[in-house]
């Protein structure tokens, strides 16, 4: 899907660099994703649930706290505030660009930073929190800073180890993270709410996200991530996370249309990836996109794709419903096609030459299973020409194109 790079302007005069990851089709709303404690916006987790989210409609962005990755700014003096502050910021940015009503999505410590923001911006700019492995509790996060904490708070600053890379802390730092009392922010919030938490997390444990449940107020949901790690470490648990989040997001993101659905037939709308565009009928909607060896993001079924289903999908239907309709013992019914752009074996080959066209083809296939006797399978089979879809193509077809832009 596409990804945009971009900077946010913060109110202390540096920059935070983030990533956007945009649907291929349209856009049904937007996502702020805040990561985890020390990590970056190129965190597995961070890739993936933003990535996924996209993949539902919602643009997801997500951003490098400050003093981390690309971000501007000094970590070591940030604190959780800082934090926070960060993504009022950037959440400032998503509402300008695709209007009020974004959701937050948190992990970690990140969870506990779109907690504490979700009440400090204007009200209706945020429509839904949802969080990942959240602690309930912001001071959680320093029992994983190696080092004397007690020497920071005499001396003014001290070094320290966390996961594994060693940071420069300062009292400010430390007094900013033990500030913030997370369950009075939490029994404040009058948005929906989403925890997300596995039972069999070790860094974080699971009776954070009981706490948190009890402390919000309804519409409040939970959801186990069973037997995920803490940092989403296998794609498939982020997937997960994401996908459920995006399911629950859309109660409180509608999709808005800004074209007329007709009485039948399909709307095609073209989204932002190259080639990506997006499918909707009266009751549902899919992507219809290229695949990447002919410069697509391959996020959908090709338009030959959907011609060939058009006529496998209607050639079993019409099976299906004769057997059924004469109480046939037929069980399942199979059928493949492809599509062939120059056809040169058939008699009338010349004869489309010579008019100029050139003579393409659908090849099918059909397989059906059941106690079927030969004349039942020749009897369905014959019916198989009849379908709907198959009369069509075979048929004299006209396209019309009425607009102020048809040539």
């Amino acid at each position: 899907m596409p990804t945009e790079s971009l900077t946010i302007p913060t109110t202390r005069g540096y920059d935070l660099a983030g990533s956007i990851e945009l649907p291929t089709g349209l856009v049904r709303g937007a996502a702020l994703f805040a990561h985890c404690f020390t990590c970056t916006k190129q965190s597995l987790a961070a890739v993936a649930v933003t990535r996924a989210l996209a993949r539902h409609g919602i643009a997801c962005l997500r951003v490098d706290f400050t003093g981390l990755g690309g971000s501007g700014g000094d970590f070591g003096r940030a604190g959780f505030a800082s934090d926070v502050e960060d993504l009022i910021d950037s959440a400032a940015y998503l509402v300008e660009r695709f209007g009020q009503g974004i959701m937050l999505v948190g992990h970690s410590l990140g969870g506990a930073a779109v907690l504490a923001a979700g009440d400090m911006l204007p009200k209706g700019d945020v429509a839904a929190i949802a969080t990942i492995g959240a602690p309930a509790d912001v001071p959680h996060v320093l029992g994983n800073v190696k080092g004397d904490l007690a020497a920071i708070e005499r001396d003014g600053q001290g070094e320290v180890t966390i996961a594994g890379r060693s940071f420069t802390l300062s009292r400010a730092f430390l007094d900013k993270t033990r500030s913030i009392d997370l369950l009075l922010e939490v029994s404040d919030l009058r948005i929906p709410l989403l925890f997300c938490h596995s039972p069999t997390d070790e860094v974080v444990g699971v009776e954070n996200a009981g706490k948190l449940f009890e402390a919000a107020k309804h519409p409040k949901s939970f959801v186990s991530l069973a037997g995920a790690d803490h940092l989403l470490t296998d794609t498939d648990d982020a997937n997960f996370a994401a996908d459920i989040i995006a399911s629950w997001g859309h109660r409180y993101i509608p999709m808005e249309r800004d074209w007329p659905m007709p009485d039948d037939g399909i709307v095609a709308v073209t989204g932002n990836g190259k080639f990506g565009t997006e499918v909707h009928t009266k009751s549902h909607r899919f992507l219809v996109d290229e695949p990447r060896d002919y410069g697509g993001d391959d996020t959908g079924p090709t338009p030959y794709d959907l011609l060939n289903a058009a006529l496998g999908t209607c050639t079993a239907m019409t099976i299906k419903m004769y057997a059924d309709r004469k109480g046939w013992p037929l069980k399942s019914v199979t059928v493949s096609v492809h599509h062939e752009r120059e056809h040169a074996d058939e008699c009338d080959h010349v004869e489309a030459m010579e008019q100029g066209r050139k003579l393409q083809a659908l090849h099918r296939s059909i397989a059906m299973t059941g106690d079927l006797d030969r004349n039942q399978r020749d009897k369905l089979s014959e019916i198989a020409d009849k379908c709907p879809v198959h009369r069509t193509l075979e048929g004299e077809l006209h396209v019309h194109t009425n607009g102020e832009d048809a040539a």
